[in-house]
């Protein structure tokens, strides 16, 4: 076995209230939802995980692979697309004979608060000091890169799982509609068909405040690389991409 088991934190879901009424359009209509039991990853993907990915598949290296300051082995691996994403997860599924799949939208919006208490950020309800890494702009040695995984003022939500709102914006498994919330199932949300889109969620050591909201919602094109873009790895039973 060549690849390295993920921290996996078993969540037995419930329903909750997704989105923000206080948030963007797209977080709006604020609306019920029920998830069942799934698993995610304490931490995003390493650049040390993703790296014994393409030693074993030959497959393509991420955009600026193992150049400075992205290649250090306890960063979140960056510059991945959602294809990247999602043949990383397959290949661990293998690797690891256990279905493991990028979180859904409300898996991880779920995840990120800790449960269905309607907290605002993982830490709570109050914004963090931009200050440190968290300060605004690029320029400082702290805030010009990403930060090693288990690091930062924000430290991990009420389960332990870390980087759920700073860092790298992750992958998520669905595609993306901005006015998807009015149309959402309750049960076990999937996301829209197809766009030209996939959705992701959390902060991002790029922008000038570098952490979000849990009901804060991003999206790229599904082949585009990013450097401020990586992903975590979630896992449930009967799980299917919509493709």
């Amino acid at each position: 076995m060549l690849a390295i088991a993920p921290e996996m934190l078993w969540l037995e879901g419930e329903t909750y209230q997704m989105g923000s009424a206080d948030g963007r359009d797209d977080e709006k209509p604020v609306h019920r939802v029920t998830i069942d039991r799934f698993a995610i990853a304490r931490f995003p993907v390493t650049v040390k995980e993703y790296a014994l990915f393409l030693s074993d598949t030959g497959y393509d290296s991420p955009r600026d692979w193992m150049k400075p300051p992205f290649d250090s082995p306890d960063l979140p691996v960056c510059g991945v697309s959602w294809l990247d994403a999602v043949a990383y997860a397959r290949w661990l599924s293998g690797q690891l004979d256990q279905s493991f799949h990028l979180p859904t939208e409300a898996q991880r919006e779920y995840a990120s608060r800790g449960g269905a208490e309607p907290r605002a950020y993982p830490w709570g309800d109050e914004a963090l000091p931009q200050e440190g890494v968290y300060a605004r702009g690029l320029t400082g040695p702290e805030t010009g890169r990403p930060l090693p995984i288990g690091t930062g003022l924000a430290g991990p939500n009420p389960l332990g799982i870390w980087h759920m709102g700073d860092n790298v914006h992750e992958w998520c498994a669905d595609y993306y509609l901005p006015d998807y919330y009015a149309q959402s199932p309750e049960d076990n949300p999937a996301g829209p068909g197809q766009t030209d889109r996939r959705a992701a969620r959390g902060g991002s050591w790029r922008h000038n405040i570098k952490y979000c909201r849990c009901a804060a919602r991003s999206s790229l094109a599904p082949d585009k690389r990013f450097m401020d873009f990586g992903f975590r790895i979630a896992s449930s039973d009967g799980f299917q991409y919509v493709m």
